[in-house]
């Protein structure tokens, strides 16, 4: 687990399962607006800062959740000292009208469940696979109408204000990616305000980086970004 590995490196780490996801309540994949996650994620974090008093804090989001993680960002900027987007789900293998489709599906159809993905997609590991398809709380995960139109909308207003982002950023991407695509990523380097800023790709790799074959490359390059940038993240909490 990449959790386990950054807590061996010393890293306290803090999770979240976001409303209607895991083992959280609420309807199955559903959110009404991107707002809702976002204070999800905020109550990990003072439950973080009231554990770890004074503790620079990182916010690492994976697809959809990196795109929470920008808007937390946004919102916040002042709560974080970095921001890790892996697999980041700003741009989506699909054609702009059938985008559309979901947002005008958003006020029609809200709790018409429309996009399933396939696991074989997220990782090149057949074990990790597995493991996705034996755990009850991802089973049949397909994603209703009104939660990817809240994307959407989500990720038109990043599109806006990329530019405002200005803390260190880390962005990493596979270039195989068949549910969010590299160039997404790419476009959010190319835009982000932060004079400290990286994006790697890993060629050929999946959606889920930290479950797929070059898993332990990319626990290193997290950690060694993280670790590069606690002294000076601690002197400004200080």
């Amino acid at each position: 687990m990449a959790a386990s590995q950054f807590v061996r490196a010393g890293l306290a780490v803090y999770a979240v399962d976001l409303r209607g996801r895991g083992k959280s309540d609420g309807e199955r994949f559903y959110v009404q607006t991107f707002d809702d996650y976002e204070q999800d994620v905020a109550s990990v974090i003072a439950m973080a800062q009231s554990r770890e008093p004074g503790l620079p804090i990182f916010l690492l989001g994976h697809s959809a959740g990196g795109v929470v993680s920008c808007l937390y960002t946004l919102d916040h900027q002042d709560q974080l000292a970095g921001l890790i987007c892996e697999s980041f789900a700003f741009e989506l293998p699909a054609p702009d009208f059938a985008l559309a489709v979901f947002k005008g599906l958003g006020h029609l159809a809200p709790h018409t469940h429309v996009l399933r993905l396939k696991n074989a997609d997220f990782s090149r590991d057949p074990g990790a696979v597995e493991v996705m398809n034996d755990d009850p709380l991802i089973a049949r995960e397909t994603q209703p109408t009104q939660t990817l139109a809240a994307m959407v909308r989500a990720d038109e207003r990043l599109k806006k204000e990329f530019s405002h982002i200005k803390l260190p950023l880390l962005i990493l991407h596979g270039t195989a990616d068949k549910a969010a695509k590299a160039s997404g990523s790419e476009h959010f380097y190319a835009l982000a305000g932060s004079a400290d800023k990286t994006l790697k790709l890993y060629e050929g790799g999946f959606h889920d980086l930290l479950n797929d074959i070059d898993k332990e490359a990319v626990m290193e390059d997290i950690k060694g970004w993280v670790t590069a940038r606690i002294s000076a993240a601690l002197k400004k909490t200080a």
